[in-house]
């Protein structure tokens, strides 16, 4: 029996404790004591004297009252120790004839029920026994908790796995017992399932947990593994309280090599709720099983259903889906293995009369794919990385029977995350290439989200669950690395990096019911990054070194996914659509080497181009009268890659060289589609391009920047404005950047470069202008001379007439060279202003009527391809300046 007061013990350890304080100041005393009572004097005088023996005379007073001090407490201590040993025999002494009492009395009151019904009347029922499978005993009757269940039987070669055993029902007032944990199973056979949970009190009280599933047995002796056993329903609850949650699914198992791994187990429904309280939670789905070398991870289980709600109260929510298993890395130069897929998320409890509807379950995230391995061949190529599992879709909500909130939808699972490429293989021998990288796995697709639950049939008081979100796609995994070529007395160059994997796609948003705004798209996976290339090697004996492998491309964005469609009544919103993912970069270009080169240098390799970004998700459609989602926005373009540097001369060599040309920026995702009366999206910046790699002598030149995303032109259709595409991008230009205006009367440098102006609204003097050259970045404008006063922007520009492109006549002036990018001089008035050699034939700017102003230009970069007048604005004719005199600026 409990103490209720005192414990002997306690009193027993307080004793000891002050005794040992006891001693520990009796020994300081004695420390102290004889250089305190017989202190010396200072001199032989009588103040000294005096003073010493004042000192000591203290010192022993001291000690004697410590002494006085050290008997009480030895006492005390004494006396304490004694009365803890009294009151342990006391205690003892009542104990038993107590137990007794209470023994027989319950043995009385238990014996008739016992024998009638096979349960007592108050009291806890007896714990099945471990790996038995046996249920748990029924609480009293009147008062007292179910026993848990015992965990099933192990599975054998011969036998399956067992059931776990059932928990105990309580009685009026207790809680149910727990299910017991299904058995594992042996060597590819599946895990048993979990027992149920007790049911609660009938009046109060909680439902017992259900089991969880047993364990999936390993692949082995040919077979796969095995999945993994259900979770045990949980127990029901009666007028008042809680029902039971679901018990978990059981682990997958795991795979052997060239077999496949288990599935994970559905979680068990969640308990039953009686009048009032609430139902019980659906249990969570058991994780995928892993993979073995090469081979695909196992699903997740999907997640139990809610319990359901009786007259008064909350219906449970869905159970979450499992996660899939990781798929293995590869063997030999083998790709790696695909992640399992996430398990769907479990439904939730409708309610009954009045109440709240269950919310769905989450889906599972998809698993990450293996790593590809490096290959033991010559020149072999490394294993691709695998693939990202798809996340699980959530669960639908519950729907409201008669007057009550529907449930929300569960969230879509997450995709998994692709593998990474392997490596590519050392070449041996004679002229023999390093192996490629291998390819990043695809990222795996996001789960879309769940239903919502409908409204009640009154719907007076509640109105349907939003639908769940969707997940994220995963990401692609990165491209392997090129090796390094290898030779004996011969050349080689180094292996190229493969490509980025693509970035999973976004999933899809879910419907929402009548009057719900419905869930947008997931956002698309970011593109993997590119392989490097390697650096060339070379052997005794050469005369060439090889060069530098080329830099993977990045991988492309996921697109963005679709949003969900509009409600059909009420005032809902459809989704918007789904951003794009990011373009991967480009890698960098492997430089040079050389060692004994008779001739060159190693030029540096030419870097990856950047990826192309993710087109934006389209916009939902809605129905009559409602509104319509956005449309996504596109991803960026990915970031070339840095040229590789070039190699020094060797120690025979007679020239160096240049290093590898950067690459690319990667073009911007297309904005997505808007709705059937939506708004469209913004199209994304382009990826910028880096400068070349550095040579040894000179430098490498950087390739230009990538497109920008298309954007979306708004139009009518159904009463409203939807979005239609400008059309397709132009060209990137090659190289070269916009500089300032020169000034007046510089003439161009024949063999520079050049580029056209931008959309600038200055005044030119001439009333024609040539048009951009396609794709080139902008120039500033031309300058007019002093005597030219500034027209104003609204004022109408007398007719043109166009004028061929001719070469620029020499200018009187001294003739400077004129930088790239810069326009061209000024014309004499009344004439067109012609363009240096090389430059497309400019075309003239269309009239304009006087009293009408010229319409802007589009405020965007670059202007389409269509318009003359986007290039260059007109203006009245100005004056011509005096001779010798330069014109103001315009």
């Amino acid at each position: 029996m409990s103490f209720v007061f005192i414990s002997p013990e306690m009193v027993a350890a307080a004793a000891s404790q002050l005794e040992g304080i006891g001693s520990t100041l009796m020994a300081a005393n004695a420390a102290a004591a004889p250089s305190t009572t017989t202190m010396l004097a200072a001199a032989e005088d009588e103040v000294s004297t005096a003073i010493a023996e004042l000192f000591g005379s203290q010192a022993r007073q001291f000690q004697a009252m410590n002494a006085t001090a050290a008997a009480f407490h030895s006492q005390f201590v004494r006396a304490l120790g004694g009365a803890g040993s009294v009151y342990a025999a006391t205690e003892a002494a009542g104990v038993s004839p107590l137990q007794t009492i209470q023994q027989d009395v319950l043995a009385v009151i238990n014996a008739p029920t016992e024998f009638l019904l096979g349960r007592p009347l108050i009291g806890n029922g007896a714990n099945g026994l471990p790996d038995t499978g046996q249920p748990g005993g029924a609480g009293g009757i009147l008062w007292g908790n179910g026993g848990a269940g015992g965990s099933g039987v192990p599975g054998t070669g011969l036998t399956a796995a067992g059931t776990g055993g059932a928990g105990g029902a309580a009685g009026l007032f207790g809680h149910g017992g727990a299910g017991g944990t299904g058995g594992t199973g042996a060597i590819g056979q599946a895990g048993g399932t979990g027992g149920a949970g007790g049911a609660g009190g009938l009046l109060v009280g909680t439902g017992g947990t259900g089991g969880s599933g047993g364990a999936g047995g390993v692949a082995g002796l040919g077979v796969n593994g095995g999945n993994g056993g259900t979770g045990g329903v949980g127990g029901t609850e009666g007028l008042f309280g809680w029902g039971g949650a679901g018990g978990a699914g059981g682990k997958g198992g795991d795979a052997a090599a060239g077999l496949s791994a288990g599935n994970g187990g559905s979680g068990g429904a969640g308990g039953f709720e009686g009048v009032l309280g609430a139902a019980g939670g659906g249990g969570s789905g058991g994780a995928g099983g892993v993979g073995a070398a090469g081979s695909i991870g196992g699903n997740g289980g999907s997640g139990g259903a809610g319990g359901s709600e009786g007259s008064f109260g909350f219906a449970g929510a869905g159970g979450a889906g499992g996660i899939g298993g990781t798929g293995e890395n590869g063997l030999l130069g083998s790709g790696g293995g695909g992640g399992g897929n996430g398990g769907a998320g479990g439904v939730g409890g409708n309610d009954g009369m009045i109440g709240v509807a269950g919310a769905g379950g989450v889906g599972g995230s998809g698993g990450t794919g293996g790593t590809g391995s490096t290959s033991l061949l010559t020149t072999g190529a490394g294993g691709n990385g695998g693939g990202g599992g798809n996340g699980g879709f959530g669960g639908a909500g519950g729907a409201s029977e008669f007057i009550g909130l529907g449930g929300a939808g569960g969230n879509g699972g997450a995709g998994g995350v692709g593998g990474v490429g392997g490596a590519g293989a050392t070449g041996l021998g004679l002229g023999l290439a390093g192996g490629a990288g291998g390819n990043g796995g695809v990222g795996g697709s996001a789960g879309g989200g769940g239903a919502a639950g409908g409204g009640g049939l009154l719907n007076l008081a509640g109105h349907a669950g939003s639908s769940g979100g969707a997940g994220t796609g995963g990401n692609g995994g990165a491209g392997g690395a090129g090796d390094n070529g290898a030779t004996i007395g011969g050349t080689l160059n180094g292996g190229s990096g493969l490509d980025g994997g693509a970035g999973g796609n976004g999933g899809a948003g879910g419907n929402g019911a009548a009057g719900v705004a419905n869930g947008s798209g997931g956002a698309g996976g970011a593109g993997g990054a590119g392989g490097n290339g390697s650096a060339g090697l070379l052997g005794a004996g050469g005369l060439v070194a090889g060069n530098g492998g080329d830099g993977g491309d990045g991988g492309g964005g996921g697109i963005g996914g679709a949003a969900g469609t509009g409600g059909l009544t009420g005032t809902g919103t459809a989704g918007t659509g789904g951003a794009g993912g990011l373009g991967g970069n480009g890698a960098s270009g492997g430089g040079g080497v050389a060692l004994a080169g008779l001739l060159n240098s190693a030029d540096g390799g030419t870097a990856g181009n950047g990826g192309t970004g993710g087109a934006g998700g389209a916009g939902g459609n809605s129905f009559s009268g409602q509104v319509d989602g956005s449309g996504g926005v596109g991803g960026n373009g990915g970031a070339g890659g840095s040229g590789g540097a070039g190699a020094s001369a060797s120690t025979l060599g007679l020239l160096s060289t240049a290093g590898g040309n950067g690459g690319n920026g990667g073009a911007g995702g297309a904005a997505g589609a808007g709705g059937a009366v939506g708004t469209g999206g913004v199209a994304a910046a382009a990826g910028a391009g880096p400068g070349g790699g550095r040579g040894w002598s000179p430098t490498g030149a950087g390739n230009g920047g990538g497109l920008g995303g298309r954007g979306e032109r708004r139009r009518r259709a159904h009463g409203g404005w939807a979005e239609t595409p400008e059309g397709p991008a132009p060209p990137t230009a090659p190289a070269g950047t916009a500089a300032p205006a020169a000034p007046a009367a510089t003439a161009p440098t024949p063999g520079r470069a050049w580029a056209l102006a931008s959309p600038a609204r200055t005044v030119a003097p001439a009333a024609t202008a040539a048009t951009r050259a396609p794709g080139a970045p902008r120039a500033a404008s031309a300058r007019a001379g002093p005597s030219a006063r500034r027209a104003p922007r609204a004022t109408a520009a007398p007719a043109a007439m166009a004028v061929p492109a001719t070469a620029a006549p020499p200018s009187s002036a001294p003739s400077t060279a004129a930088p790239a990018s810069t326009a061209a001089r000024a014309a004499p008035a009344g004439r067109a202003a012609t363009v240096p050699s090389g430059w497309p034939t400019a075309t003239a700017a269309r009239a304009v009527p006087a009293g009408r102003a010229e319409p802007a230009p589009p405020a965007c970069w670059p202007p389409p391809a269509w318009s003359a007048a986007a290039a260059a604005t007109v203006g009245p004719v100005a004056p011509a300046a005096p001779a010798g005199r330069r014109a103001a600026a315009g």
